[in-house]
């Protein structure tokens, strides 16, 4: 990552607040849920603690739910766009992290193999047909 890619990164955490007494109890070095990082992985990725973020909620406890969120606060006027970005990610203790996909890449530097747009269990990567019908060429295949 270079250190503009950091930078940028980084001013995302800038609104968080770590110094929250959740954290006087708890140390964030023996987080179980938290990968062995390659060594390239580890700077500047944000603060290891739990945080609050700009919207009152506390990231990295592993609950993934409080009142102050969005989310529980759900409506016909809420913009998606709120509950996007990296203030709502943990950057160490995400549950993310925990899938096979993830682990391979930041523990051992395999390079994830799907292709964009990859779902378990569907391909959105197929030829749309607008028309419903398929083009000529492919018609012979069936």
């Amino acid at each position: 990552m270079s250190d503009k890619e950091n930078r940028d990164k980084n001013a995302s955490y800038e609104q968080v607040d770590t110094g929250i007494s959740y954290n006087a109890k708890n140390d964030p070095e023996l987080d179980p849920f938290e990968i062995n990082f390659r060594q390239e992985f580890h700077q500047n990725r944000g603060p290891r603690e739990a945080f609050v973020n700009e919207y009152g909620v506390l990231i990295g406890d592993h609950i993934y739910q409080s009142e102050q969120s969005p989310l529980e606060q759900w409506n016909n006027e809420t913009d998606p766009a709120v509950m996007s970005g990296d203030q709502w990610v943990h950057p160490y203790k995400d549950v993310g992290f925990q899938t096979t996909e993830n682990r391979e890449f930041f523990e051992q530097g395999i390079v994830p193999q799907g292709y964009p747009f990859m779902h378990s269990d569907k391909d959105v990567a197929y030829k749309s047909y607008p028309s419903g019908e398929p083009d000529e060429k492919d018609a012979d295949k069936k």
